[in-house]
């Protein structure tokens, strides 16, 4: 046997990308996704608008953070991670100065709608994308572990952002953010990021010659078939569950007889069990395919939300709650990372998952909202819990539907 017969080992997945990314996560959630809820009380303090504006600008950039979802994973498989993630923090940067210097509510509006498009280029989704072009087959890890450093950022900003408050003032805190946005993200996503997605290459087996891959579906092919529709209405069904209690949570506890400071303790404990789901999903979650999961932790949320509607005036009850629901959103992180290349494999993932992103982000945005109304109608929560739990049944059929009509098909590679 020759040396050229001899199979080169496989390459070595490039973990500094992972390593580059999980600070730049930190910064752009902690700036993009935290920082507000510290610096709403100050702006409102010092320019005098309502609580309603500030929170109606922020919620704009979640629904323009959806728009822009698709063009970005379009962005990411033309023209590669480095470009379009390094531009998104230059423009954050720039942005988050020319948030500091507003006066206007109409200036705060814009700059917020800016700010939403700038989140579809650098936050998750895009990220994922990165790992996914660099790891092949071995996307899993890398993304597990971007999310458990993903998993800090309101660990670090949220004292970090009061921090500098008290010592700069609002509008300087503003600055700052827009320093950490430029100094650190735009040379870390520059630097190590991969410049441009390489062809994939397979070997024919008659003469041994390297030839371009067959190309795989097309996206149009994609986003409309029975499975891809499906698993959208998973997601999103799924994330409008999840995202309302993010802010009513508390008053919900409060509600149903807990004190303001143990509604508080109570509701901090969802952060860490989200670290703590995708750690269980990083050490045993690893031994099964990622539908088997996903299908796992969507489950766990209308389970969740059940609990707390029958016995949400009970401590233990209320501890399973948190446990459940914050576990849930945490292995959900992951594996909406994972699902599209299981499914409909590799080429166009960034297309494929900004496309299932747009109405998940949508989601994000409204849920908390349509969650008021019904609160608004019923005079309490107990209504807005059974709507979210069938939510949560929702997301469960959707997801066995998706993965019913995929299996049936033939693959989309």
């Amino acid at each position: 046997m020759t040396d050229s017969a001899i199979p080169s080992p496989p390459p070595r997945p490039p973990w500094k990308v992972v390593w580059a990314l999980s600070v730049t996560q930190i910064v752009s959630w902690g700036s993009l996704y935290y920082a507000i809820s510290v610096l709403m009380v100050p702006i409102e303090r010092d320019l005098g608008w309502s609580r309603d504006v500030i929170v109606g600008a922020y919620s704009l950039s979640l629904l323009s953070a959806g728009i822009g979802a698709f063009p970005a994973g379009l962005a990411i498989d033309r023209f590669g991670g480095r470009v379009v993630m390094t531009s998104g923090s230059a423009i954050t940067g720039i942005l988050f100065m020319l948030l500091g210097w507003n006066n206007s509510i109409a200036g705060f509006y814009l700059i917020w709608i800016g700010l939403g498009l700038a989140m579809s280029t650098v936050l998750y989704e895009p990220a994922f994308a990165v790992i996914n072009a660099c790891f092949g087959s071995a996307a899993r890890k890398g993304i597990t572990a971007l999310t458990l450093a993903g998993g800090f950022a309101s660990t670090v900003f949220w004292p970090l952002t009061q921090w500098l408050i008290s010592m700069l003032g609002w509008r300087h805190t503003l600055f700052a953010l827009a320093l950490f946005n430029l100094l650190a993200c735009v040379p870390l996503h520059f630097l190590f990021l991969p410049s441009r997605p390489r062809r994939k290459q397979a070997v024919n087996p008659a003469h041994g010659a390297t030839i371009l891959a067959q190309p795989g579906p097309g996206i149009r092919e994609v986003v409309t078939s029975r499975p891809f529709q499906f698993l959208a209405i998973a997601f999103t069904a799924n994330m409008l569950a999840f995202s309302p209690l993010s802010v009513h949570l508390i008053p919900l506890l409060q509600e149903k007889g807990f004190s303001i400071a143990d509604a508080v303790w109570l509701a901090a404990l969802v952060g860490p069990m989200q670290v703590a789901g995708r750690i269980g999903e990083f050490t045993l979650g690893s031994r099964f395919r990622a539908r088997q999961v996903a299908a796992f932790a969507l489950a766990l949320l209308p389970v969740s939300l059940l609990s707390l509607s029958f016995g949400g005036e009970r401590l233990g009850v209320v501890i399973l709650f948190v446990v459940l629901y914050g576990a849930s959103n945490g292995i959900m992180t992951i594996v909406r990372g994972l699902i599209p290349a299981e499914m409909f494999g590799r080429e166009r993932y960034g297309a494929v998952t900004g496309a299932l992103s747009t109405p998940v982000i949508a989601s994000r945005a409204l849920g908390p909202f349509m969650v008021s109304l019904i609160w608004s109608a019923s005079g309490g929560y107990d209504a807005a819990l059974w709507v979210l739990a069938a939510l949560g049944i929702l997301s469960v059929i959707g997801f066995w539907l998706a993965v019913r009509d995929r299996s049936r098909s033939e693959p989309m590679r």
